[in-house]
């Protein structure tokens, strides 16, 4: 129960305030990424279905359902992505787009980045089929959280310190099994074998990614990764809408 208490801390605003903790369940706690996923696709399904009821538009709805998402992870997940536009797009060496990942002040691109994520949210959505709104919802939250669970399996950490080092040095195979089997059971009761599908197809897009990032900087980083959760949340999202 502390593992998925610390996965609800860590990945929302729950204010939970659990501090000491030992490494074994730092590292437990990415066995309930999706879990903790499926409770935000729930919450957002729940809102939509409430702001239909009160007659709202639908570009409202879609507006109000990215922004909610957004405040309910506390904007950690945009501002990984934030930090990784303003180092990658920098042109600088491995070390200096390091420093500029820890530096506390936005860029231009990482602005660019926030309102280019935000915005495609609100269109793919507006694109999503009514009956798969939900779905869409729920698979773009849990297959988003699991996908930095398989990036924390498969590659190392760039930095000697971190908020991520604990879970990156903590994890196992047997860790990523149990998630793996999580979300495979969560990804087909959602939307049966398109779920499983676009399951593999996240996982292909993470490995690349994690490749592309590690060439870059070495590893991988609480930035990188919440970058990742940003973009997987809009690959989910296309491949719903032409699905």
């Amino acid at each position: 129960m502390s593992s998925f208490l610390l996965a609800l801390q860590f990945l929302t605003i729950v204010p939970l305030k659990i501090k000491e903790v030992s490494e074994k369940k730092i590292a437990g706690a990415m066995i309930y990424f999706p879990f903790v996923g499926l409770l935000l696709g729930l919450a957002l399904s729940g809102i939509n279905t409430l702001l239909l009821i009160l007659n709202l538009s639908p570009l409202a709805v879609n507006i109000i359902l990215a922004v909610t998402l957004a405040c309910l992870t506390g904007g950690m997940h945009l501002d990984g992505l934030s930090d990784t536009s303003d180092a990658f797009l920098s042109g600088k060496s491995r070390d200096e787009m390091l420093a500029i990942m820890r530096d506390p002040h936005i860029g231009a691109m990482g602005v660019i980045s926030i309102i280019s994520i935000l915005l495609l949210k609100v269109g793919l959505l507006g694109a999503v089929a009514a009956p798969l709104k939900t779905t869409a919802l729920l698979l773009a939250c849990v297959l988003s959280r699991w996908s930095s669970v398989l990036a924390m399996f498969l590659f190392s950490y760039a930095r000697k310190d971190g908020k991520a080092k604990a879970f990156i040095h903590g994890m196992n195979l047997k860790i990523f099994v149990f998630s793996l089997i999580m979300v495979l059971v969560f990804a087909f009761t959602i939307w049966q074998l398109k779920g499983l599908l676009t399951l593999l197809i996240v996982a292909g897009c993470a490995y690349l990614g994690g490749k592309f990032v590690s060439r870059k900087i070495g590893g991988i980083t609480g930035d990188t990764l919440g970058a990742a959760i940003e973009l997987t949340e809009l690959i989910t999202l296309f491949i719903v809408c032409i699905g």
